[in-house]
């Protein structure tokens, strides 16, 4: 008999989830395997991103509501579980120092603890959240990454956060890549090839004229069939998403036929894997049982 796998994806924001990796989730869960979004922030400092929604001043004045509700509705539809760290959002510094008792300044060692112990009462067998540059560098995406990383290696040790339940290691650790540049510059190309309108022209030259790079990814999930379902999550975070912006401007045809996956970088694996990978649980089905 072979146990339930379990999934947990931990994120800054309420929406981080329903844009990095939701469609792999949502397959994951239509295929059993039991998923939960470990959601460090209430985004309570999160701009109102959707104009049709700015200048409200109900919504200005319960943001931490409004999120909360719009994270219900989003786990409805993506099918998962999901927790609150309860962890105050940090905001967007533009030359301000950070807020006090914003998550970014928690010490680590407190500030995992809630993460140990939900990894401990959860047991995933794989866990998912960003690289050590937040996947872009706001404070509490870097703070999410380094909690992660902190509770990955504490929850299986029995003399770390010993008060926070029985110890339960988890096998492996990934970074989601979200929006990866590689998919955005395929995108492109088709669209202009097809003669249609890309949103992306501009962030390419952005990212050309930095002269940045892109992080390898070892792990492509193939989850095209679940792109519906994540564009609904998405939009269930009303506040923080246009829904006339660029993130729809793809037709679902064109996504699915040119780039059908979601990426992910494989972190840490404490089981053998051959890279590279098209499931989060390669290494781990086989080797898991009651």
């Amino acid at each position: 008999m072979t146990e339930q796998l379990r999934l947990m994806a931990v994120h800054a924001h309420p929406d981080d989830e329903s844009s990095k990796g939701a469609a792999s989730m949502a397959k994951y869960v239509a295929q059993g395997v039991d998923v939960l979004v470990a959601t460090c922030t209430g985004g309570e400092r999160g701009s109102i991103l959707n104009p049709k929604l700015q200048g409200d001043p109900k919504i200005a004045a319960n943001i931490h509501e409004v999120r909360r509700r719009e994270m219900d509705a989003a786990r409805e539809i993506l099918g998962v579980q999901q927790a609150w760290l309860g962890f105050v959002d940090s905001g967007m510094p533009e030359g301000d120092p950070l807020p006090a008792g914003c998550f970014a300044l928690v010490p680590l060692e407190k500030a995992a603890e809630p993460l140990v112990r939900l990894i401990r009462q959860f047991r995933p067998h794989v866990i998912t959240t960003y690289d050590e540059n937040g996947g872009y560098p706001h404070p509490d995406h870097i703070m999410t990454h380094k909690i992660t990383m902190a509770a990955f290696e504490a929850a299986g040790d029995p003399d770390a956060y010993p008060e926070s339940g029985q110890p339960w290691q988890p096998l492996k650790v990934y970074y989601n890549h979200g929006m990866s540049m590689a998919r955005i510059r395929v995108l492109h190309a088709y669209l202009v090839e097809h003669g249609q309108e890309s949103p992306f022209g501009e962030w390419i030259a952005v990212w050309d004229e930095d002269g940045l790079t892109e992080r390898e990814f070892t792990t492509r999930v193939q989850c095209a069939d679940w792109f519906d379902v994540r564009d609904r999550a998405l939009l269930a975070h009303s506040t923080q998403i246009d829904p006339d912006g660029p993130w729809f401007r793809v037709p679902l045809d064109v996504q699915r036929e040119v780039w059908p996956t979601e990426e992910y970088e494989l972190a840490h694996s404490l089981v053998d894997t051959r890279l590279p990978e098209d499931d989060l649980f390669a290494g781990i089905t086989a080797d898991i049982t009651v």
